[in-house]
């Protein structure tokens, strides 16, 4: 690649000493009602990446929680080292915006341990990207719609009132972009939540929480930078106005490249 891709401008970060970092929440990767919490993720990751300054540690999980939506501007992040042992780093992160708290984030650095075991479930079987025509996007659409391509692959069309709460499909960021953990920690929330399958028109599915296992740091950044990725998501239990989600993330060659899983609410459109 020539330079830096939009998503790297826009989930860039500026340090100002003592775990304080300046970024911007571009309204680019806005979802419907807002800034999209996995691209709200990929700030955190940066920040978090760039106070730990140990590549040999990269991203195996971060949690974080929204306690409000940030608008589109300014932010500013502080972010702890928790603890640093000899093989994983801790971190916290606040997200702020005009002195108020927006995201509370724990992330987990660490490089792979000895192995006791390894297996896997194998990924979905599914056409490759190249068969399957992009979903249309419409200029009403939010502006993230605009910078992913879609691919569905996997379960029935959202609103159509199915039985089962089970999406999926490929994605692929408009500009060729590394797989690296920013760029998975979008992906996890980038596709429609999966109960909208289940619905028959439109509600809002804002995040409360979200969690996203890096599972092969290795192998997501040898996958060729214009590669889809496959998106697989389901909702088992919807009650009291929440709803969870549970996602993975394949390469093309069938590698799990990372697990997710949030809780969101359920509501009508206000």
């Amino acid at each position: 690649m020539s330079g830096p891709t939009a998503f790297d401008r826009d989930t860039a970060v500026t340090p100002l000493g003592a775990g304080a970092f300046a970024a911007r929440s571009s309204p680019d990767w806005n979802a419907p009602f807002g800034a999209n919490g996995g691209y709200m993720a990929s700030i955190v990751i940066r920040a978090m990446e760039a106070e730990l300054a140990d590549s040999a540690r990269p991203a195996r999980s971060i949690t974080l929680h929204y306690l409000r939506p940030p608008q589109a501007g300014e932010l500013n992040l502080e972010v702890t080292v928790e603890r640093a042992g000899r093989n994983l780093t801790t971190l916290s992160a606040r997200v702020l915006q005009s002195e108020r708290v927006c995201i509370l984030a724990l992330g987990a650095f660490s490089g792979d341990f000895p192995e006791a075991e390894r297996f896997t479930a194998p990924m979905p079987q599914v056409a490759p990207p190249e068969a399957i025509e992009p979903w249309k996007v419409r200029p009403e659409q939010p502006p993230i719609a605009h910078r992913i391509e879609f691919r569905g692959a996997i379960g029935p069309l959202p609103y159509t009132g199915a039985d089962e709460a089970l999406t999926g499909g490929w994605m692929r960021m408009e500009d060729p972009q590394p797989l690296d953990a920013a760029a998975l920690a979008l992906y996890a929330d980038a596709w429609l939540p999966a109960a909208f399958t289940r619905l028959t028109g439109p509600l809002a599915a804002p995040t409360i929480d979200l969690t996203i296992h890096f599972r092969d740091p290795a192998a997501a950044l040898l996958v060729p930078p214009g590669d889809a990725v496959l998106g697989v998501f389901r909702s088992d239990y919807a009650a009291g106005g929440f709803v969870e989600e549970d996602g993975e993330l394949w390469s093309p060659d069938g590698v799990l490249l990372a697990h997710c899983r949030q809780l969101a609410l359920l509501q009508p459109l206000a």
